[in-house]
């Protein structure tokens, strides 16, 4: 098979620039409205929203990896790690790191791009890890580093990396193009264009052991927070998450070529969405803060409970709305009770019901 870092002309990439550029005027639209959605906001409200944002996309990232997370103590640790108030939640070290990494990259998103950056973000991301050699630093196995899939034996191979000794100048090249391709650097890039040739590219070196992904999507985060100027927060983990095969198989076909449109096209959409994303969660999270002003000392204790957890499924809320046996289940009280605080909460307009009785199903009134 012939990947990209073999073919004549590696690393530089050919693309059509007419087809991204729509995309590229669109995201700094959007990036304004979402600037300006949280203008308004107190300090306090955008302590906790950026909390909220950040712990998400930590969640996200690890979960397309395969790597399942406890979100409330991701968001402790992130607590921690701002110098907000914080339970005393118990967080693994995956956990911990994960949250040390999204701080990390959120503060220093302005500093140019250097090994002991990369370097940074792996120690923190493999903290706990006893399963592979370097942490901390570039692979150095000489086994080969691939991309794969299938029954033992019989193994696809989705992609085969560059060895490992080539890492160090592989690596010394991208970060010398990361720091020339920036909007101070010689030679920039237009925002999505970079973030999106700069992800390719990383993966393509896939210069660590393990936590690539995570790293080269923090790496998209760094170079569009530097395009605005100021950290981006946008979904692009949630997004990417939620359409998870087209990711990895626009990877796929992307790196057997450096003719990577297509690619950036795919990239320009994911972040425009993701971007959409972010304002329907700032949305959200404003319609929540009016909720509680309005209800705020109406609600007994096991109501608070319920609402609570309604309100951290997010945008989407339950799946199939909040019932009765939910209710039932976040309180743990009787069916009787359930009944009587969840006719309370409508009366109260808290919350809407559709259906009756058994099939009844309740959603937070937000209007």
């Amino acid at each position: 098979m012939i990947w990209n870092w073999t073919q004549k002309g590696w690393p530089q990439f050919n693309y059509d620039a007419t087809q991204i550029a729509p995309y590229e005027n669109r995201f700094l639209s959007s990036s304004g409205e979402v600037i300006g959605a949280v203008r308004h906001f107190t300090d306090e409200e955008r302590d906790l929203l950026r909390n909220e944002l950040l712990s998400d996309e930590a969640v996200k990232t690890s979960q397309i990896e395969g790597e399942m997370l406890d979100r409330l103590s991701v968001q402790s640790s992130l607590r921690r790690q701002l110098g907000l108030d914080a339970d005393s939640r118990p967080v693994k070290p995956q956990e911990r790191g994960i949250a040390e990494m999204m701080i990390d990259v959120y503060n220093s998103w302005p500093l140019p791009l250097e090994d002991t950056t990369m370097f940074r973000w792996h120690s923190m991301l493999m903290s706990g890890n006893r399963y592979i050699g370097t942490i901390g630093g570039y692979r150095t196995h000489d086994d080969a580093m691939q991309i794969v899939s299938g029954r033992h034996g019989k193994p696809t191979v989705h992609y085969e990396a560059p060895p490992s000794k080539q890492v160090p100048e592989e690596m010394a090249a991208y970060v010398e193009w990361f720091n020339r391709s920036a909007p101070n650097g010689a030679t920039p890039l237009p925002a999505v264009t970079r973030a999106g040739l700069g992800h390719l590219y990383f993966e393509s070196i896939h210069p660590f052991e393990d936590g690539n992904g995570r790293i080269g999507r923090a790496l998209a985060e760094k170079s569009l927070a530097q395009s605005l100027e100021r950290p981006s927060l946008i979904a692009l983990a949630h997004t990417i998450e939620n359409g998870r095969k087209a990711y990895y198989n626009q990877l796929e076909r992307n790196q057997r070529t450096l003719d990577v449109t297509e690619w950036l096209v795919y990239f320009a959409e994911t972040v425009l969405e993701a971007q959409q994303t972010t304002l329907q969660r700032v949305a959200f999270y404003i319609s929540k803060a009016h909720f509680y002003d309005r209800f705020r000392g109406q609600f007994n204790e096991r109501q608070e409970k319920a609402i609570a957890r309604m309100f951290r499924e997010g945008p989407a809320g339950f799946t199939g709305a909040l019932s009765a046996e939910n209710y039932i289940a976040i309180t743990q009280t009787s069916r009787a009770t359930t009944t009587r605080d969840l006719l309370d909460l409508v009366v109260k307009g808290a919350l809407t019901r559709t259906g009756e009785r058994r099939h009844a199903r309740y959603t937070l009134n937000l209007r």
